[in-house]
């Protein structure tokens, strides 16, 4: 189990290239520095630093964020950036105004920065407080801060938590948190009122001796509900775990419910944790969803890559298009002497057949055993095919236009 304390320091071996940030909240924490620099030359040497990797692994915990940078002497010096942390009671605020913020909280979610809490927790002019063990000390900040703070400006715009953690907490955490407080949200809207249900009273029910028939059952719902809020507590499990379960429980009981049969019944382990991780797509994904992918990987003896890719086949056909992406196979040479001259006819080239296969360059389609026809793509020059689309058993309305 991750405690605060093991998410609230952080380390990043690498960086991304470049030294020029690329978001508007990138940009403003670069402006916070520059605002108060006394010399543009120093500015424009740790712009260098930056860009020629000078800058070595970044740490960030709580208020400061520091690295080595290495200047013309062979020892690197010792670089920090210090931003004050907010306190419980200015945390409560925070998180309490995206909790009640739809647009603020989807905007995190999406690791962006929410202009609505820009200018709260965004470091303003001279905020940020830039030491070093270099020499010069006439005149902050140094280059070789300058460097840093260039540098943490490219991942702050890949993750957006990183100021977050500056500010006093780690991401999990706030995501925690923050699902607790969106409950109580959501909880507090839904009105209060008692459901009708069908039915006789006790005493008149137990004081006859044929009893009435038993009332209809009620409808079904037409969606799974929510599951609660679950605390996070020292020792006991994972909240985001318990709400997974929960709400793949409650899945499993609605086609229970309105088929009559188990839609997992019959699947492998494989197959099984596909499906569990086809709920959770690749991009964006929180903290708990990517420890899910981790996990879930690890229990099939499989990669993360070979999970992503699974669960994409998975969201495009379920079962039967994982399958096409598993297993190849022979099929009869009907379907291929339709398919090939009419993807040549709607001006879409020739494939190259190859068992169950048509492929052409970075475009691929693969046919099931039920007939119909998966689209794939791939990198030029590269043989890492992924679903994409959804099937067809015309061959030529499943490829992209």
């Amino acid at each position: 189990m991750i405690t605060a304390r093991d998410d609230r320091r952080r380390t990043f071996e690498t960086l991304p290239a470049g030294a020029e940030a690329g978001t508007w909240w990138g940009r403003a924490w670069v402006a916070a520095l520059e605002q108060r620099a006394q010399d543009p030359a120093r500015l424009a040497r740790g712009r260098a630093y930056a860009v020629e990797g000078h800058v070595d692994a970044v740490t960030v915990t709580p208020g400061r964020i520091v690295a080595y940078v290495r200047g013309s002497r062979p020892r690197p010096y010792r670089t920090e950036l210090t931003l004050g942390a907010f306190t419980d009671s200015e945390w409560a605020e925070v998180l309490e105004a995206v909790a009640a913020d739809p647009a603020a909280l989807g905007a995190l979610l999406e690791r962006e920065v929410p202009q609505s809490l820009a200018e709260t927790i965004l470091p303003g002019a001279g905020e940020l407080v830039a030491r070093c063990s270099c020499p010069d000390t006439t005149r902050p900040p140094c280059k070789h801060a300058a460097a840093l703070c260039y540098r943490a400006a490219r991942l702050l715009d890949e993750d957006p938590f990183v100021v977050l953690l500056l500010r006093g907490r780690g991401e999990r955490e706030l995501l925690e948190e923050l699902t607790r407080r969106n409950a109580a949200h959501a909880a507090r809207e839904q009105p209060d009122t008692a459901p009708d249900f069908p039915g006789v009273p006790a005493r008149a029910a137990v004081a006859r001796t044929v009893l009435p028939p038993l009332p209809a059952p009620l409808t079904a719902p037409a969606a799974v509900g929510v599951p609660p809020a679950c605390p996070a507590e020292r020792g006991a499990p994972d909240p985001l775990a318990l709400d997974q379960l929960a709400t793949d429980a409650a899945a499993r009981a609605l086609a229970l419910l309105t088929t009559g049969a188990d839609p997992t019944g019959d699947l492998t382990l494989w197959q099984d944790a596909v499906r569990l991780a086809s709920a959770h797509p690749t991009a964006g994904l929180t903290g708990g969803a990517r420890a899910l992918y981790r996990d879930l990987a690890r229990a099939t003896g499989r990669t993360t890559t070979d999970l992503a890719r699974a669960a994409a086949a998975w969201r495009q056909g379920g079962l039967p298009a994982l399958t096409v992406l598993d297993e190849p196979w022979d099929p009869p040479a009907g379907p291929f002497d339709r398919a090939r001259p009419a993807l040549l006819a709607a001006g879409q080239g020739s494939f190259r057949p190859d068992r169950n296969r048509l492929t052409a360059r970075t475009r691929q389609l693969r046919l099931s055993r039920e007939g119909l026809w998966y689209a794939y793509e791939s990198r030029p020059d590269d043989e890492d095919w992924w679903p994409t689309g959804t099937p067809s058993p015309d061959p030529v309305t499943v490829l992209p236009r």
